[in-house]
C-alpha cells in the first residue's frame, strides 16, 4: 500500500527534476523552450487526473454492490490503456521508426539487460539489508520500472532533430510495458517465490 501511494510522488518528483537533467544533457537552449507548456501537461495528465478519477472510481464503487470486483476489473485498465497510447505515439511517428529500424535490436538488448540486472540487484539488496520477502518485489518492481511515458510529452516537443529520442523513448515505454507484464510472473514465482 506504501508502494502504491509513493507512486504519484514519484512522478511528481521526476516531473520536478526534468528540467534539471534537460539542461545538464541538452542545455539551457532546449530547456526554456521544452519546459513550459508541456512540463504542466504532463504534470496534469500523469498525476493530477489520474489521481483525480482513481478517486472519482473508488467513491462511485463504493455505492455499489461488488465493490472489490468493480476496482479489480478497473485495476488492469491502465495495462491497455498505456499500451493503447504507447502505440498510438508509435502509429504518429511511422516514419521515423522505419527510418530507425537498425538500432531497434540493440535497444532492445539494451532496455531488456536492464530489467533483468534491476531484478538480480533488488535480490542482492533485499539480502543484504534482510528485507521481508513482499518488500523485495516491491523493490523489484520499483527498480525495473522507469516511467518513462512521463518524458514522452517533452520529447514529442523537441526539435525535429531530437526525432530519435522519441523512437528511443517509444520503445523503451513498449519494452517496459511488457517487461512489467513480464515481472508480475517473474518476480513472485523465480526472484522471491514465497511470500512473507
Amino acid at each position: 500500500k506504501r508502494a502504491i501511494a509513493f507512486s504519484p510522488v514519484s512522478l511528481l518528483l521526476q516531473l520536478i527534476l526534468l528540467p534539471v537533467y534537460i539542461w545538464l544533457f541538452l542545455g539551457s537552449e532546449i530547456t526554456t523552450s521544452v519546459m513550459q507548456r508541456e512540463l504542466v501537461l504532463a504534470f496534469f495528465g500523469l498525476i493530477v487526473l489520474p489521481l483525480a478519477a482513481a478517486f472519482a472510481t473508488e467513491k462511485w464503487a463504493e455505492k455499489r454492490e461488488g465493490r472489490e470486483t468493480i476496482l479489480n476489473a478497473f485495476g488492469w485498465l491502465p495495462v491497455p490503456l498505456l499500451a493503447l497510447v504507447v502505440f498510438s505515439i508509435a502509429a504518429a511517428q511511422v516514419n521515423v521508426v522505419i527510418d530507425s529500424l537498425g538500432i531497434l535490436p540493440s535497444l532492445f538488448a539494451v532496455f531488456s539487460a536492464f530489467l533483468l540486472i534491476a531484478g538480480v540487484l533488488s535480490l542482492v539488496l533485499s539480502k543484504i539489508f534482510s528485507l521481508p520477502t513482499n518488500q523485495g518485489r516491491v523493490l523489484a518492481f520499483s527498480l525495473g520500472s522507469r516511467n518513462s511515458f512521463v518524458v514522452l510529452p517533452l520529447a514529442l516537443s523537441l526539435p525535429s532533430s531530437f526525432e530519435l529520442t522519441v523512437v528511443v523513448i517509444v520503445f523503451q515505454s513498449l519494452v517496459e510495458l511488457f517487461g512489467m507484464a513480464a515481472y508480475i510472473w517473474w518476480v513472485p514465482k523465480k526472484l522471491y517465490p514465497s511470500a512473507i
